[in-house]
């Protein structure tokens, strides 16, 4: 059984995007793509949203360099000002969405008119070969591609929609895991960091007990 919501998830309008959003420097950004559909790894450019936010697509230079590293989309985009700021808001709509499931709340319905004006876009021109599928496009098919993806995935009743169990994470991903436990948008990003916070809580701890305990006598 899917239990979405995780800590820090609120159900107030006011919490869902983030007011200011600090950007990244264009071109020294790893990208992750963990969670498991491409429209859900784009609205988790934004870091961090009710935190300290932090845009990782501050440039059209970003968005090309994005669109590159993920595995679905075509290895070369242009992207202009206009199709950039198009993406941007593309991003911000699925992610309100992909809340609005998790939340088990109505869609908000400016989002989904975003979202479905980007899916009736061009279509990319895919082909199958000996190293796989292979897709092409301008932007704007990109674009309606990952429109696409992320309506197949919200409609989705069986799909499994959670935010990541990270205190700070925003992250939302797609748990295909067996019985749906999988607590991580990722183990790199957040998983390890968790452990690795919880191993040191206990050192600290136990060289606070050993200070405090019985003096040895001579």
């Amino acid at each position: 059984m899917c239990s979405p919501v995780r800590s820090g998830v609120t159900g107030s309008a006011g919490d869902d995007l983030a007011p200011d959003v600090v950007t990244g420097q264009d071109g020294d950004v790893d990208f992750a793509f963990v969670s498991g559909d491409p429209a859900l790894d784009l609205a988790g450019t934004v870091l961090s949203r009710r935190d300290e936010p932090v845009d990782t697509l501050a440039t059209p230079a970003d968005l090309e360099r994005w669109v590159a590293a993920c595995g679905e989309l075509p290895d070369r985009v242009t992207a202009d000002p206009e199709t950039f700021a198009t993406a941007l808001s593309l991003r911000e709509a699925v992610y309100r969405l992909a809340l609005d499931r998790v939340l088990g709340r109505p869609f908000d319905p400016g989002s989904l008119e975003t979202v479905n004006d980007a899916a009736a876009g061009p279509m990319p021109t895919i082909k199958l070969s000996d190293a796989g599928l292979q897709m092409s496009g301008e932007l704007p098919a990109v674009l309606g591609h990952i429109a696409r993806s992320g309506i197949a995935v919200l409609a989705d009743p069986r799909a499994c929609l959670k935010e990541c169990g990270r205190t700070g994470c925003t992250r939302i991903y797609l748990d295909r895991s067996r019985g749906a436990r999988r607590t991580w948008c990722g183990m790199d990003e957040c998983g390890n960091r968790v452990k690795a916070a919880a191993y040191r809580a206990r050192r600290r701890a136990s060289a606070a007990a050993a200070g405090h305990g019985p003096q040895g006598t001579a």
